[in-house]
């Protein structure tokens, strides 16, 4: 549910998604990880300077021709997309969200322009403030300006979905409070298990799973454990632990591949997934197991997508 392909190809246009060992996530890699779905995140770094809606344009471009031009590859932008994707049993879906609205530059119609161009998930900030909200690493912890409160109408009015994760704990309950839809959290783990900022809070945890929301688990080795060896029993204690508060049925996966510089033995790329799956399998049901790899994910989207693109 997260990875940053997008945004290495904004900053290197020479990188090529098929087989190129400069990203974590190719076409191959999904292949041989036997991945059904992989949401792209437009992600603006700081060194294309100030954010702007037309870097937004441009990382859909590349989305289209560098990951789109692949036959494998399916767009998912509505439910029958969804039930295409899985009827032609031979293509990938992806996914296009956006992990911070700042290229949106304050102008709500971009909102609608996004969604028209196929984003279909929201993150609101990164981890700083912006013009809608404050970010998680922000230190006065606020929540959603005046504009950003006019945002989450209109992401409920196009039913965009909405993602917490880098959002400040003060907007999390903000969005909780003005919300009617399920969230998600794309990327983030328990903070009871690993204390950092950018994971959930137990309440934070029970309030998703009540309102039939998702949690994509990460692979960002801070996020698992305070470490500096991070194995993939590490990623189980958070499995665990969301499962022990009722979200055995909201568990999804956000890797965070191509966002991070840090690995977790044995799941440094999506071709490596075989060695989670196989840890999942040791500890628990092949039900509960097909429900954390696809089937919690698959339930969700096809509820939350549009029923036409």
């Amino acid at each position: 549910m997260h990875c940053d392909v997008i945004s290495k190809m904004l900053q290197s246009p020479t990188i090529q998604f098929k087989d190129d060992r400069r990203l974590d996530v190719t076409l191959e890699r999904l292949e041989q990880g036997q991945v059904k779905t992989q949401c792209f995140a437009i992600y603006l770094s700081e060194s294309l300077g100030k954010p702007r809606f037309e870097h937004i344009l441009h990382s859909i471009d590349v989305f289209h021709r560098s990951v789109l031009n692949h036959r494998k590859m399916r767009f998912i932008r509505s439910q029958e997309d969804w039930v295409e994707m899985e009827a032609a049993g031979d293509q990938i879906g992806a996914l296009l969200s956006l992990e911070g609205v700042d290229g949106l530059e304050g102008d709500l119609s971009y909102v609608h322009l996004c969604y028209l161009l196929g984003v279909r998930l929201i993150g609101f900030t990164w981890n700083h403030a912006n013009w809608a909200a404050d970010g998680v690493m922000e230190p006065r912890n606020g929540g959603f300006t005046r504009k950003g409160r006019a945002l989450i109408e209109q992401c409920e009015q196009l039913g965009l979905i909405m993602d917490v994760s880098h959002l400040s704990e003060a907007g999390f309950w903000e969005l909780a409070e003005r919300s009617s839809k399920p969230i998600i959290a794309s990327h983030s783990n328990s903070q009871t298990i690993c204390p950092h900022p950018r994971n959930l809070t137990d309440d934070q945890i029970v309030s998703i799973i009540r309102r039939g929301g998702r949690i994509g688990i990460t692979f960002f080795p801070p996020f698992v454990r305070r470490d500096s060896s991070v194995s993939i029993d590490d990623v189980l204690r958070h499995i665990d632990h969301i499962c022990s508060l009722g979200g055995k049925s909201n568990l999804m996966f956000g890797s965070d591949f191509d966002g991070i510089d840090q690995f977790i033995t044995n799941l440094e790329h999506p071709g490596k997934y075989d060695k989670l799956h196989n840890a999942l399998a040791r500890q628990y049901s092949s039900a509960d197991v097909e429900g954390f790899t696809y089937k919690n994910a698959s339930i969700f989207l096809k509820a939350a997508l549009p029923l036409n693109s």
